[in-house]
C-alpha cells in the first residue's frame, strides 16, 4: 500500500515512517509539511493512504481531506493529530480513522486494518475522456467584474487555473475569476479541454507544445498559444498529454 505522510513537524513525519516500517506491505512514497504541498504530492504519487495532520499553517488537514474526497478514486485518509476536538469534522471529511498523538503502534495497527481494502491499483480505471470533436455541455462561462456580468465563449478560453476558492479563466481577451470547481468545468467542457494538473484544465486547440523544466529536473510544462506563462503538467497526467500531442 502506497502511503503519503502529511505533517508540519518533520520529527512527527519521521516517527510515523518508523512506525509504518514495522508493518509489511506499506511504502512511504511521499511526504509534505503543509496542505498545498500535500495535494501536489498526492496528485503526483497517487497513494492508497494518506496519514494527515490537521493543524497546519495555511490549508489545514480537514480542507485537504475534503478536496481528496472529490477525486474520482480518493485515497483512504487517517488523521493524526494532538487535538480530539476535530474528530467530528474529520469524519465529515470522509476520514477512515482518527489517531491522537503520541501515536501508539497498536492504535496505528487497528487503523491500518480498518483501511486495508482494495487500493487504486485494484479499482476499475476511469472511462477515457471522449475524443475531441463533439460539443461540450456548456458554451460559455459567466463571471462578474466591476462592469457587471461577463460572458466568455468556450472557444475563446485558453485555460482554467484553480487557486483555493477561485478559478482563473484565461481567454483571448484577458482573464476573469469564477467560483466553480475544476471538476465541474472538466465535466461541462469536455471534450474541448483536458486536465494537465490538479489545478489546471486547458483547451486542446491552444496547446503549443510540451517542454522539460528549464532547471533540468523531471518536471514538464505545457506551452499555450496566446499565453506567456507555461503551465505545469503533473506526472500522473503526463502520459495523457503526450498521447494527445502524438495523436494531433
Amino acid at each position: 500500500m502506497r502511503v503519503v505522510i502529511v505533517d508540519d513537524e518533520p520529527l512527527a513525519r519521521e516517527r510515523l515512517k518508523r512506525l509504518l516500517s514495522e508493518f509489511p506491505g506499506y511504502e512511504v512514497v511521499g511526504e509534505a509539511g503543509d496542505g498545498e504541498s500535500a495535494l501536489d504530492v498526492i496528485d503526483d504519487e497517487e497513494p492508497d493512504l494518506v496519514l494527515l495532520d490537521i493543524r497546519m499553517g495555511g490549508m489545514d488537514g480537514i480542507q485537504v481531506a475534503r478536496q481528496l474526497a472529490e477525486l474520482e478514486v480518493p485515497p483512504a485518509v487517517i488523521f493524526t493529530t494532538a487535538y480530539s476536538e476535530h474528530a467530528l469534522s474529520a469524519f465529515d471529511a470522509a476520514a477512515q480513522a482518527y489517531l491522537l498523538k503520541p501515536i501508539r503502534v497498536d492504535k496505528l495497527k487497528e487503523a491500518l486494518m480498518r483501511v486495508r481494502k482494495p487500493t487504486r491499483a485494484h479499482k476499475p480505471a476511469p472511462v477515457a475522456a471522449p475524443i475531441p470533436g463533439g460539443k461540450p455541455k456548456r458554451e460559455f462561462v459567466l463571471a462578474t467584474n466591476r462592469d457587471g456580468l461577463v460572458r466568455v465563449p468556450a472557444e475563446d478560453i485558453i485555460y482554467f487555473l484553480a487557486d483555493q476558492k477561485y478559478t482563473t479563466v484565461k481567454h483571448l481577451h484577458g482573464e476573469v475569476l469564477i467560483e466553480e470547481s475544476l471538476k465541474t468545468l472538466e465535466q461541462d467542457f469536455a471534450p474541448w479541454f483536458i486536465r494537465i494538473h490538479r489545478k489546471a484544465l486547458v483547451a486542446t486547440r491552444f496547446i503549443a507544445g510540451l517542454e522539460r523544466d528549464r532547471h533540468g529536473d523531471q518536471h514538464h510544462w505545457l506551452r499555450m498559444k496566446h499565453a506567456s506563462d507555461p503551465l505545469p503538467v503533473s506526472r500522473r497526467r503526463l502520459a495523457e498529454v503526450r498521447r494527445f500531442l502524438t495523436d494531433v
